[in-house]
Parts: structure tokens; sequence; C-alpha cells
């Protein structure tokens, strides 16, 4: 059964996308930490990120830091965090967590209520970056 990513992927689902590629697709978390977290996942459906080919691992980070400098210049923060938990969904992804604080990145924090608007206005703002 496809995972919930992989739906997205195949635009059975909708999603807030900040940018895509042949292999990559990153998108706006809809239960975010901060504004500007986003989720960075491979096309190919593989559930743990160290099960991915090793080329198409490092292709990811890269395609990861692209999309957080996007982000970084988008938001005003110190960093962009990064975390990859896995334990979600069952696709290999990578959170890029816009912080300025360790507590920003806390998952046990609660997490935020945005409209459609909100998204949408975030979405326009890092993917208006250049």
């Amino acid at each position: 059964m496809a995972t919930i990513f992989t739906k997205i992927i195949n635009g059975e689902i909708p999603a807030y996308k900040i940018a895509e590629n042949d292999k990559f697709l990153a998108f706006l978390d809809v239960y975010p930490l901060q504004k500007g977290h986003t989720l960075v996942v491979p096309k190919q459906e593989v559930d743990y990120i160290f099960d991915l080919e090793d080329n198409l691992l490092a292709e990811m980070m890269i395609f990861s830091k692209q999309v957080a400098h996007r982000i970084k210049k988008a938001f005003s923060c110190q960093r962009i965090g990064v975390a990859v938990v896995g334990l979600e969904v069952p696709h290999a992804h990578i959170h890029l967590i816009p912080i300025n604080t360790m507590n920003d990145m806390s998952f046990a924090n609660d997490k935020l209520k945005l409209s459609k608007a909100e998204f949408i206005e975030i979405q326009e703002k890092i993917t208006s970056v250049g």
C-alpha cells in the first residue's frame, strides 16, 4: 500500500510544494513545528533513510541543502535544523526546520495550526526566493 508521501508525489493528495526534481520532492509539513517546516522525500518509496542507495542518499542531502538555503533566506532564523526521525511515515524523509533555539526543533512541542492562506503565504515566500 502506498504511503501518504507516495500519494502526495503521485498527486493523489494535495501538498504545498516547495521544490521538485525527477528524484525528490520538498513540501511543507502540514503539522509544522515552525513556519517553513519542510519535508524532503525521495520519489522512490523506501521506508528507512539508511536503506537508500548511497548515491540517492547523497543526492537527497544535496537537494535538501538547496531547499534549506531557500528556507533560510525566506525566514529570519539562525539555522535550518535537520532531523531524520523516520517513525511517523514509513517513507524516508528529512525535516528542514527554521530554528533560533534548540527547543524550536523539539517534536514534543505543540504543532502550529495554520490556515490554508498561511500555508500558501509560506509556500510563496519560500518559492519566490531565488
